[in-house]
């Protein structure tokens, strides 16, 4: 017997781990999946009027429509293309009728149009307050051509000398602006707490497994 306490303590010790470590990633999961439908329902929600004072992350993803004109100032944020190859963000400056200087991303266009002119124009943007987290160490400085590799709010407001605000557009009024819209949705927030579930039982199974096996090996010897 006493051959048999080390495997059997160390069997159910490190199974209870694992078991415990899958059952943290199915919590997880449930809390993820209530917390990106939350997300989907206030993208979808009918659009409200911009808030004075906007911030993250109390209003992320709240839908807006703002009325207003494009400054003609514009920031072209490379980013990967529908149809392979490279595509361009283009954020631009924007002054409500109130007189708020703001930012909207009013869609992509191809590599090809990049410098296409787009003077300042009047539109009515309905979109979602966005403040993408897509910058780290890594990430290049804009380049002086005006590519920028990332989107980060606060820098592109001092660029622009706007309120640090962005709303990324899902409509616009104008149709003739060469653009094409790219809403904000939940595609890009990672939800891999099933795999790492699934993972973490398989390792639970596999060490039962070796543990049975030290058992019998143990008994065995003994015999």
């Amino acid at each position: 017997m006493r051959r048999l306490i080390f495997p059997l303590v160390m069997g159910f010790v490190g199974l209870a781990i694992l078991l415990n470590l899958g059952a943290w990633q199915v919590r997880r999961l449930a809390w993820k999946e209530v917390m990106l439908a939350e997300i989907a329902s206030a993208i979808a929600a009918d659009p409200a009027a911009l808030p004075a004072a906007p911030e993250t992350p109390r209003d992320d993803y709240l839908s807006v429509n703002v009325s207003g004109t494009t400054t003609g100032q514009e920031l072209d944020v490379l980013t990967p293309g529908d149809e392979g190859g490279a595509a361009y963000r283009i954020v631009a400056g924007f002054v409500t009728d109130d007189g708020r200087k703001i930012m909207v991303e009013l869609g992509q266009i191809p590599d090809t149009a990049k410098g296409d002119p787009r003077p300042a124009t009047a539109l009515t943007v309905t979109g979602n307050l966005f403040w993408p987290r897509e910058t780290d160490k890594w990430t290049a400085a804009p380049d002086p051509a005006n590519i920028w590799y990332a989107r980060d709010v606060d820098q592109m407001a001092q660029a622009l000398g706007t309120e640090p605000v962005l709303v990324v557009a899902r409509a616009v009024s104008a149709n003739d602006l060469g653009l094409t819209q790219h809403p904000v949705d939940t595609a890009a927030i990672p939800n891999n707490h099933l795999n790492y579930a699934i993972t973490w039982f398989l390792m639970a199974a596999a060490w039962a497994g070796m543990t049975g096996y030290l058992v019998i090996k143990t008994i065995r010897r003994k015999e």
